[in-house]
């Protein structure tokens, strides 16, 4: 690790150099705005500032008129606060830990070295809070979310450099203040350190075969056992009890079943207790792989923490789910089906403005294209039996048994309206560009099925009157009344909410459940590696040491 800052200490080391011939009874000046502006300079090898990094350096020291900010017990208290940042999954050496542990121990009475070792200090702390505050990552790099117009969170850089300016005095708190104040964020850090305190459980891969259904006598159950007892699924004392079964350790017994349906709910999978491969996949991936996917998601959580409203619906894209917030508490939630991976649900944040009553059903023209058109060409009754009709592009209905199937030209399919239609009796709008929505749906019993990706992109809802009822809790009795009215008549109505109603559609794949237990969800979209990739790259400057002295390697 010494190795890795060598650059940085040499270049700090460099500039006590030329100042050997410094007397002990040479006055200690103040940092000055001069000397600030040199030493931001003489970083830039190891940290690459920019303007809002500069700006915020040159308003802490202006604020105490230039004056050094850290002071040995300081700079301990900091380097002890920048190791816990290791519980937040964030690398404690992009702020330069070992570095400004090591810089605090050299003795100089050069001001200008002080004043490096100052400016270095004051940057990893400002960093490290603003990180801590609002992600290491833009978002917008690894995965954007798209905002409606007024919903972009606004960074508040003004907040920030209040606390950092307060903080100096009391780091503990800083730390903690620039922590989300999110609950969810809270509870998912404290597991992450606890598992970092303790060794990782060790365990070889389960070989791929055939399913294991309970009663099945397989070579691969000791080794499945094990796995469940290194994460507490399986009790020591029955992994022992079935060891001693007469068919011996072989036997997936009805306790193991038990054990694997526990791990399965915990891991968003059908609880069925066969191990097939979606099971054995993810008891295949190893802690430390969970570890990563923890620290991917804790920085997810800094940015949702920006994104979600105390009031409005958030849809839980991973984990197909849709909840209703009010006033920050948890009053509605039910199961969803999302977009399957070729059609990924899309990561928002808008707000809903009106309902689609007894909508009919424009078949966008990808639908068309892949999906619709083979059906109709293998069956001629299919846009009969699916109450469909064919429209050119200005609207004119057309005969189905005029267009040539094989070459159908700008035509649109329009499903009719009623129970039967693919988006059920409601569609719940709200501005974007990927034309999705949630709705309702006739295809109620994909709801029992993990995982639930068969949409095209929109969010199907199950219970959806029960959403709608959260989204009118707060209309007039005459309001609801006239809604519910347009609604029983059957006919296709646009119902304007009296309030729009933030949404966000948000994507994560761990989290703790209600009893503190960790959940894992599979990563259908791929969407975690691309973020691990961006929050282990090298800091820019970290990789290009500075040219050591002849000798020096």
């Amino acid at each position: 690790m010494f190795k890795k800052y060598t650059f940085l200490l040499v270049g700090l080391m460099a500039l006590v150099q030329p100042i050997r011939a410094e007397t002990a009874d040479e006055p200690t000046e103040g940092i000055r705005q001069q000397l600030i502006d040199t030493r931001l300079s003489c970083l830039a090898p190891a940290i690459p500032l920019d303007a809002a990094s500069l700006d915020a350096l040159r308003a802490l020291y202006q604020k105490r008129d230039f004056q050094p900010a850290w002071d040995d017990e300081r700079l301990g208290a900091l380097t002890e606060q920048l190791a816990h940042l290791a519980d937040d999954g964030l690398d404690p050496e992009r702020y330069f830990l070992t570095a400004l542990r090591q810089l605090r121990a050299i003795e100089t009475r050069s001001p200008r070295f002080a004043a490096c070792r100052d400016v270095l200090a004051t940057q990893a702390y400002w960093q490290a809070l603003h990180h801590l505050r609002f992600g290491q990552l833009d978002p917008a790099t690894v995965e954007p979310i798209w905002h409606a117009e007024g919903t972009a969170p606004v960074i508040d850089q003004t907040a920030l450099q209040a606390d950092v300016e307060a903080g100096i005095d009391d780091l503990p708190a800083a730390f903690e203040r620039a922590r989300p104040n999110f609950k969810p964020y809270r509870e998912l850090r404290r597991l992450y350190a606890a598992r970092r305190s303790q060794p990782l459980p060790v365990w070889l891969p389960i070989p791929s075969g055939p399913l294991l259904k309970p009663g099945a006598v397989d070579a691969r159950v000791p080794m499945l056992a094990q796995r469940l007892a290194r994460e507490g699924y399986l009790p020591e004392l029955l992994l022992r009890k079935d060891e001693q079964h007469e068919e011996g350790e072989h036997l997936y017994s009805e306790e193991r079943v038990m054990a694997v349906k526990t791990f399965q709910r915990h891991h968003l999978l059908k609880e069925d207790g066969i191990v097939g491969p979606q099971t054995m996949a993810a008891l295949n991936r190893s802690p430390a792989e969970r570890m990563e996917q923890i620290r991917v998601n804790l920085e997810r959580l800094r940015w949702l923490y920006r994104e979600i409203s105390p009031t409005g619906v958030v849809v839980d894209i991973a984990g197909a789910e849709v909840m209703f917030y009010r006033d920050g508490e948890l009053t509605w939630r039910a199961r969803t089906q999302v977009g399957r991976p070729t059609r990924a649900t899309p990561v928002l944040r808008s707000v809903i403005t009106h309902l689609t009553l007894n909508p009919t059903w424009t078949v966008p023209p990808t639908i068309l294209r892949v999906d619709k058109l083979p059906e109709i060409r293998r069956n001629p009754d299919y846009l009969a039996e699916n109450r469909m009709r064919v429209f050119d592009r200005e609207g004119n209905e057309l005969d189905p048994r005029s267009v040539d199937w094989y070459n159908p030209g700008a035509i649109r399919l329009r499903q009719d309206a009623g129970p039967h239609n693919a988006l059920g009796q409601v569609a719940i709008r709200f501005p974007n560009p990927f034309s999705v929505y949630l709705h309702d749906t006739p295809s109620q019993r994909l709801f029992d099925n993990l995982p639930r990706t068969f949409s095209s992109g929109c969010v199907r809802v199950e219970n959806v009157s029960q959403l709608i009822d959260q989204l009118l809790a707060d209309a007039s009795p005459q309001d609801r009344e006239r809604i519910q009215r347009q609604w029983e008549s059957g006919r296709t109505l646009r119902a304007d909410l009296p309030r729009p109603v933030p949404v966000l559609l948000a994507y994560w794949t761990v989290q703790v459940g209600e009893h503190g237990e960790l959940l894992f969800r599979p990563d259908m979209y791929g969407h975690d590696a691309r973020i691990l990739t961006a929050l282990n790259a090298p800091r820019p400057g970290i990789a290009s040491a500075a040219p050591a002295p002849a000798g020096e390697s």
